[in-house]
């Protein structure tokens, strides 16, 4: 089994105490449809079936889904599935999603949420240098990050001991919160092209974000938005927060 939880990125959380601030931190409504990517061994599946919440817990370990269908396949309202969260398709209705994630299928699992149409929230236990890097608390933000940030807020609501799981994983824990934005902080039609924008801005092709965005725009009218928006025409891409982004967005394509 050693040897499985190291293959799998297996690292089981064992402390009641966090799994009830996780749930607390998810803000689930009592009625609540709640998908847990990576059911492990049932500690935070168990807290999050209570009440009338319908919870569908995803497990790839085949001897892992046996226990859980054996120690929890009682319990109303929880629907387990042994198989990979990554390949199911996100529901039609309303959902959250919150989970102890896979450490090696941190990214996936966050593209997946951030792509779910009806998702209104996810809750998940990464690294805490994953959550760190995309809520910018190194000063610099990551194309994940800004591509998405009209339609999802990116929070991080603490941290959590690495001795809080087994095994012990070489680094802390961080529980990262993504919401679906109520009201777009764009509208609808104009989100492709915010998208775009952003990915060219990230390819670095001028050496800044300022002549790369020149390539496309002009040098003048790029210097005019920059100053308007009372940002440096030298800034590195990754030094510009998405709230620059978008004022730049709008002063440069809208």
């Amino acid at each position: 089994m050693a040897h499985r939880r190291k293959t799998l990125s297996q690292n089981f959380l064992h402390d009641p105490a966090v799994v009830r601030r996780i749930v607390r931190l998810s803000a689930l409504p009592d009625d609540a449809l709640v998908w847990e990517p990576g059911a492990g061994e049932g500690a935070l599946t168990r807290s999050l079936a209570a009440g009338r919440r319908r919870v569908v817990a995803y497990e790839v370990d085949p001897r892992l889904a046996a226990r859980l269908s054996r120690d929890l396949g009682g319990l109303p309202g929880l629907r387990l599935v042994q198989g990979d969260f990554l390949r199911a398709r996100p529901p039609r209705e309303r959902f959250c999603v919150v989970g102890n994630i896979p450490y090696s299928r941190t990214t996936d699992i966050v593209r997946w949420c951030l792509a779910a149409p009806r998702l209104t929230s996810a809750t998940l236990l990464t690294q805490l240098e994953f959550a760190r890097k995309h809520t910018g608390e190194f000063g610099r933000w990551p194309l994940l990050t800004v591509r998405t940030w009209p339609e999802h807020a990116w929070r991080r609501l603490g941290s959590v001991d690495r001795r809080s799981f087994t095994p012990a994983p070489r680094t802390h824990s961080a529980v990262l919160r993504l919401e679906s934005r109520p009201r777009l902080l764009l509208p609808r039609e104009r989100l492709p092209a915010y998208r775009d924008f952003a990915e060219l801005g990230f390819t670095g092709l001028g050496g800044s974000l300022a002549a790369t965005l020149a390539g496309r725009h002009g040098r003048r009218r790029v210097r005019a938005a920059f100053r308007a928006v009372d940002v440096a025409e030298s800034l590195p891409v990754g030094l510009v927060a998405p709230a620059q982004w978008l004022a730049l967005f709008r002063e440069l394509e809208c």
